[in-house]
């Protein structure tokens, strides 16, 4: 089957996803199975991901074949996610890898965005730090409790 020359040219085109991401060998094109199994997500979140325009994968028939670069941008996606960007957010910060060469101003916008979501998650983490260390005083106290209750119980 004949590929239109986008397709052709979004898929041998390097970008920084695509150097970015670790790749399994020689293969360049996976099904939506093949993906939904390797990074656990269903298929529905694959096709919620496509109509998002956040991945694009080439048709064959009925079938969806997606790109060595739409799997570096999957992947990508759903470490954004894990680490709180919204969706809005992650298509902002792909568009700078389709990027040949980049646009500082862009490079500079998402590396600002990228420190406060560092910060934004370092902040988090101490409050849920803080948060398990308050828990585990009260545990010792309701724990003292319990055994006085219990040793003039007995």
């Amino acid at each position: 089957m004949a590929r239109d020359d986008s397709a052709s040219a979004r898929d041998d085109r390097s970008t920084v996803a695509d150097r970015a991401v670790h790749d399994d060998g020689n293969k360049t094109h996976y099904t939506i199975g093949e993906l939904a199994r390797e990074f656990d997500v269903t298929l529905r979140t694959l096709r919620f991901y496509e109509d998002k325009g956040l991945i694009n994968p080439r048709r064959r028939g009925t079938t969806r074949l997606y790109s060595r670069r739409d799997r570096a941008r999957l992947k990508l996606v759903l470490m954004g996610k894990r680490v709180g960007f919204s969706l809005e957010e992650i298509r902002n910060m792909l568009g700078l890898y389709d990027l040949r060469d980049g646009e500082v101003s862009q490079m500079r916008a998402a590396l600002d965005r990228f420190q406060e979501q560092i910060a934004h998650l370092e902040a988090q983490k101490r409050d849920i730090e803080q948060a398990i260390e308050e828990l585990g005083r009260t545990v010792e106290i309701v724990s003292g409790m319990v055994r006085e209750r219990e040793s003039r119980a007995g």
